[in-house]
Protein backbone atom coordinates (compact mmCIF):
# COMPACT_ATOMS: atom_id res chain seq x y z
CA UNK A 1 0.00 0.00 0.00
CA UNK A 2 2.72 2.43 1.07
CA UNK A 3 6.47 2.82 -1.00
CA UNK A 4 8.87 5.06 -0.36
CA UNK A 5 10.27 7.73 -2.45
CA UNK A 6 13.47 8.10 -1.77
CA UNK A 7 15.83 7.39 -5.03
CA UNK A 8 19.20 6.99 -2.99
CA UNK A 9 19.70 4.32 -0.84
CA UNK A 10 20.03 6.34 3.17
CA UNK A 11 22.00 4.85 6.12
CA UNK A 12 19.74 2.96 7.75
CA UNK A 13 18.74 2.52 11.55
CA UNK A 14 17.06 -0.45 13.39
CA UNK A 15 13.89 0.76 15.44
CA UNK A 16 11.38 -1.38 17.60
CA UNK A 17 8.24 -0.80 16.75
CA UNK A 18 5.40 -3.12 18.58
CA UNK A 19 8.22 -5.55 19.82
CA UNK A 20 9.31 -5.96 16.16
CA UNK A 21 12.80 -5.04 14.87
CA UNK A 22 12.40 -3.01 11.82
CA UNK A 23 15.01 -1.26 9.61
CA UNK A 24 14.43 2.29 8.25
CA UNK A 25 16.30 4.88 6.41
CA UNK A 26 17.64 7.65 8.83
CA UNK A 27 15.42 10.63 9.17
CA UNK A 28 12.24 8.88 7.65
CA UNK A 29 9.46 9.16 10.32
CA UNK A 30 8.20 7.52 12.82
CA UNK A 31 4.80 7.49 10.88
CA UNK A 32 6.13 6.38 7.67
CA UNK A 33 8.38 4.03 9.26
CA UNK A 34 5.60 1.96 11.01
CA UNK A 35 3.35 2.48 7.60
CA UNK A 36 6.48 0.54 5.53
CA UNK A 37 6.17 -1.91 8.11
CA UNK A 38 2.40 -2.98 7.53
CA UNK A 39 2.23 -1.27 10.96
CA UNK A 40 -0.95 1.33 10.65
CA UNK A 41 -2.67 1.89 13.57
CA UNK A 42 -0.63 4.51 15.74
CA UNK A 43 -2.96 4.76 18.98
CA UNK A 44 -6.87 3.74 19.72
CA UNK A 45 -9.38 6.25 20.22
CA UNK A 46 -9.94 7.47 24.02
CA UNK A 47 -13.64 6.40 23.85
CA UNK A 48 -13.96 4.16 21.17
CA UNK A 49 -11.21 2.06 21.46
CA UNK A 50 -11.06 2.27 17.33
CA UNK A 51 -8.27 1.92 15.71
CA UNK A 52 -6.48 5.57 14.58
CA UNK A 53 -3.51 6.38 12.29
CA UNK A 54 -2.36 9.78 10.68
CA UNK A 55 -4.75 11.68 9.07
CA UNK A 56 -2.92 14.77 7.88
CA UNK A 57 0.57 13.38 8.49
CA UNK A 58 1.68 17.16 8.93
CA UNK A 59 1.35 17.94 12.75
CA UNK A 60 -2.09 19.34 13.04
CA UNK A 61 -4.42 16.61 13.71
CA UNK A 62 -2.93 14.65 16.41
CA UNK A 63 -4.78 11.41 15.28
CA UNK A 64 -0.85 9.97 14.90
CA UNK A 65 0.05 9.73 18.81
CA UNK A 66 2.61 7.27 19.44
CA UNK A 67 4.79 5.90 22.85
CA UNK A 68 8.39 6.67 21.48
CA UNK A 69 11.12 5.25 24.17
CA UNK A 70 8.70 5.07 26.89
CA UNK A 71 7.00 8.97 26.68
CA UNK A 72 3.38 8.84 25.43
CA UNK A 73 1.53 11.33 23.44
CA UNK A 74 4.75 11.84 20.68
CA UNK A 75 3.53 12.87 17.16
CA UNK A 76 4.87 9.89 14.99
CA UNK A 77 4.45 12.23 11.64
CA UNK A 78 6.99 14.57 13.26
CA UNK A 79 9.74 12.23 15.19
CA UNK A 80 12.28 10.59 12.94
CA UNK A 81 13.68 7.37 13.59
CA UNK A 82 17.26 6.98 15.73
CA UNK A 83 18.93 3.95 15.83
CA UNK A 84 17.46 2.37 18.84
CA UNK A 85 14.02 3.54 19.44
CA UNK A 86 11.69 1.79 21.07
CA UNK A 87 7.99 2.74 19.10
CA UNK A 88 4.94 1.54 20.81
CA UNK A 89 0.81 1.76 19.49
CA UNK A 90 -0.69 3.90 22.29
CA UNK A 91 -3.72 2.80 24.30
CA UNK A 92 -4.77 5.30 26.52
CA UNK A 93 -8.63 5.32 26.95
CA UNK A 94 -10.67 6.93 29.55
CA UNK A 95 -10.41 3.62 31.96
CA UNK A 96 -6.65 3.66 31.57
CA UNK A 97 -3.90 5.56 32.82
CA UNK A 98 -1.30 7.37 30.85
CA UNK A 99 1.72 7.32 32.35
CA UNK A 100 3.60 10.70 33.27
CA UNK A 101 7.43 10.27 32.60
CA UNK A 102 9.37 11.08 35.92
CA UNK A 103 6.22 10.27 37.63
CA UNK A 104 5.88 6.87 39.76
CA UNK A 105 2.32 5.14 39.23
Amino acid sequence: MFSSLRSTPAKTVTVTVNSQSVAAPEGQTVWATMALAGQLTTRKAALSGEDRSAFCAMGVCFECLVQIDGTPNQQACLRRVRDGMHIQTQDITETSKAPIQGIPE
